[in-house]
């Protein structure tokens, strides 16, 4: 998991196509098989003759299923389609582990691969033969004698898929998963992220009012140690599990050997407040500063909330800050941008594994406000932050201000299997409105957040950085943003 709160991009208004019919693969010359049907695992013993098969009762083939020196997966390609006529099959032989957790996983294995086979973005599945690949990893797993050994089985078989974002999780880690999206949890309230160049866990950004705030931890600063534990090869997800626990006690990081006592944390996506200036002309305005952390399940309705209440101020423009906010819930995002937006205008397109490129669009929308608008991003700005990024901007709605983003343009499905653990897979990917590629480009904005930037404005700003105004006031990118405000106010631009 990239974070404590990891992105869930879920985009439900995708349909994929009928899958390719597979090779049969031979089975061992063993007389025994099992059918896993995809959906609730129901076993079947055959005998199978050269030219017939016998069906035997569930309850000898369960028995026999521990004994069997080899089995075969006959499973339905049918997973995203109800008619019967989509309906596919494909025999593939594989040796049953004596294992009995194993043998859990290796049902778990057959199901993610399957869906996979059916939803994954790129259909030739990197460059390679995806059924043989399933067979390879049910004999890999044959002689392990643990389920961690093989989750790891199935993680090395995503991972030649040659996308990062397609991954499975493990029952625990799901559960974390789903806080993002309920919205409590009992913690130290850090968000952290493994910095992609040297793999080092670093500190995204904390809670307001979270032990971690309150014990002065900083966005940027490395995560070392956990409790003694150098966190070496451990990921953001182990990581974060390691900084839970229930509220009362207490957890030791090693950023500069800070010991942080656990709390209830509320993760409400949304912090706002209204910043007062003088304009040029020496008037008193109200700009509105809305802080989006995360995409989850309450960010639109928050922030329709945080709106409506510095409209009833009489906020003359608005600020939308979307710096290092990895994504979240792809509809979600969709859902904050018909807040900004009227009409029946484009949000994004989607590129499925086919190549067919569909607009998602509005239905008769109606924007809470129509003051100007800045949206600040950075390298941090990813997934749904970029499309919501790209759907104002392309629209016409909202001036881009900051650094490039990040550039993760893909969408992904979250299925919960069996087991209780979920498989991630990148279904689709997106463009903005205007047909601009995202992914590995990112999107650039219309200003940039720059030093130089700032030593170009007006003497009114940078007098701010040298007066006593908050914090927020004084970050150099909230002040081009402002600027770029009034010079669109005083211009008469329509937002």
């Amino acid at each position: 998991m990239e974070k404590i709160v990891t992105p869930r991009l879920d985009l439900p208004l995708l349909q994929f196509p009928r899958s390719r019919k597979p090779a049969l693969i031979p089975s061992p010359s063993l007389n025994r098989y099992v059918r896993l049907k995809q959906r609730g695992f129901e076993t079947e013993m055959y005998t199978e003759t050269e030219s017939h098969g016998v069906k035997m009762s569930n309850t000898v083939g369960r028995k026999l299923l521990g004994l069997a020196a080899a089995v075969s997966v006959a499973v339905s390609s049918s997973i995203c389609c109800d008619s019967p006529a989509l309906a596919e099959s494909i025999t593939i032989a594989f040796p049953v582990s004596r294992a009995r957790e194993v043998t859990e996983v290796q049902r778990t294995l057959v199901e993610a691969w399957g869906l996979i086979r059916e939803t994954f973005v790129d259909p030739t599945f990197n460059h390679q033969d995806w059924d043989s690949k399933l067979q390879q990893t049910m004999v890999e797993m044959f002689p392990l004698r643990s389920a961690d050994a093989a989750y790891g089985k199935i993680k090395a078989m995503l991972s030649t898929l040659g996308d990062p974002f397609t991954r499975i999780i493990s029952p625990k880690e799901y559960q974390s998963f789903r806080i993002g999206s309920d919205g409590n949890l009992q913690g130290v309230g850090l968000f952290i992220n493994s910095e992609p160049r040297t793999g080092h866990l670093v500190v995204m950004s904390c809670i307001e009012g979270s032990p971690a705030d309150r014990a002065g931890i900083h966005e940027g600063e490395e995560l070392v140690e956990i409790n003694g534990q150098k966190l070496d090869g451990i990921d953001s997800e182990a990581a974060a599990q390691k900084l839970r626990g229930r509220a009362g006690t207490s957890v030791t990081v090693k950023l500069k050997s800070v010991k942080l006592p656990r709390d209830y944390i509320k993760l409400s996506p949304i912090s706002s407040t209204i910043i007062p200036h003088t304009t040029p002309a020496g008037r008193l305005a109200k700009t509105g500063y809305v802080k989006l952390t995360a995409f989850s399940q309450t960010a639109a309705s928050d922030m329709e909330h945080a709106v409506h209440e510095m409209e009833n101020q009489n906020v003359q423009s608005y600020i939308l800050d979307l710096r290092n906010n990895p994504g979240g819930l792809v509809k979600v995002g969709l859902d904050v941008a018909q807040l900004w937006l009227d009409g029946d205008e484009t949000l994004v397109y989607t590129i499925d594994r086919e190549g067919v490129t569909s607009p998602i669009n509005m239905i008769d929308g109606h924007a809470v406000t129509h003051d100007p608008l800045v949206v600040l991003v950075n390298e941090g700005s990813a997934s749904a932050s970029e499309i919501l990024a790209g759907a104002l901007h392309d629209n016409g709605r909202a001036v881009l201000v900051g650094r490039r983003t990040y550039g993760k343009g893909k969408i992904q499905s979250v299925t919960e299997l069996d087991d209780g653990s979920a498989l991630f897979v990148t279904v689709a990917k997106y463009l903005s409105p205007s047909l601009h590629e995202i992914d590995q480009v990112g999107i650039t904005p219309d200003v940039q957040c720059t030093t130089d930037k700032i030593d170009s404005l007006t003497g009114e700003i940078l007098m701010k950085m040298n007066s006593s105004v908050p914090l927020l006031e004084a970050d150099s990118c909230v002040m081009v943003a402002e600027h770029e405000l009034e010079t669109k106010q005083s211009s008469g631009a329509a937002s």
